[in-house]
């Protein structure tokens, strides 16, 4: 998993892609902080970690499209199936790569904190809630489009179907919200995404909302694993 990890790594800084992401992160994050928190004279950075949810949701497919579609395409796949190494941790090892690099752009806005806290008092439970639902959302946002690679040759068709696969999750509470049977409702309230992540923004920290975002990106390893499986034995 190790070499897997370090390979996957150093491509995205071989390549724009890495760059790019953070370069991406660091532009959107400043200008909403500019918007909803500077401009404005106030202190609350929720809308800066709103507006950077949805950024994410559109963006981190960037960095998961070629994981596994490009080796499809190069048919380095079947190099990488038959090499003595568990398909799981050759899944981990590309998803931590990617989750890093999402990790590396996330990070900056833990620094709209510090330079808040030269001027008045913040409120950091709030800042550290949002953080943490940002980078739990970002697992599970690299997770999914790592599973949409695997079903793929194309980059393009990869980074679309994440997006739509991203925004999916992101609006299952909408659809919750307009389903008449109870029983339905419930239980798409109870998967909701956005609604999981919401419970952070408002600086409470929930163990069952971190135990759902870990084992949602579970269940995406898992699949993406049985995917690759079967075209082993293919």
């Amino acid at each position: 998993m190790g070499a897997i990890l370090k390979r996957e790594f150093a491509a995205y800084f071989k390549s724009p892609i890495g760059y790019v992401f953070i370069a991406i992160s660091f532009l959107f994050s400043g200008a909403f902080f500019w918007l909803f928190t500077l401009s404005v004279g106030g202190t609350d950075v929720s809308m800066v970690f709103l507006g950077m949810f949805y950024v994410y949701m559109i963006f981190v497919p960037v960095l998961t499209m070629r994981l596994l579609a490009d080796e499809n395409k190069m048919r380095t796949d079947q190099l990488l199936l038959t090499a003595p190494i568990g398909l799981f941790r050759l899944v981990a090892g590309k998803f931590l790569a990617a989750y890093i690099v999402f990790l590396l752009g996330d990070i900056v806005m833990l620094s709209y904190g510090v330079v808040l806290s030269f001027f008045v008092s913040v409120n950091w439970p709030l800042i550290l809630g949002n953080f943490t639902a940002l980078a739990l959302i970002g697992a599970v946002f690299v997770s999914s489009g790592l599973f949409v690679s695997a079903l793929t040759e194309s980059q393009m068709v990869a980074a679309v179907g994440s997006i739509a696969l991203n925004v999916a999750l992101a609006l299952i509470n909408v659809a919750a919200s307009v389903i008449p049977v109870k029983f339905i409702s419930d239980i798409l309230k109870d998967i909701s995404v956005f609604d999981r992540y919401s419970e952070f923004t408002t600086g409470i920290f929930s163990i069952s909302g971190v135990v759902f975002f870990i084992s949602v990106t579970a269940v995406f390893l898992f699949i993406t694993v049985r995917v690759l499986e079967r075209r082993r034995w293919a």
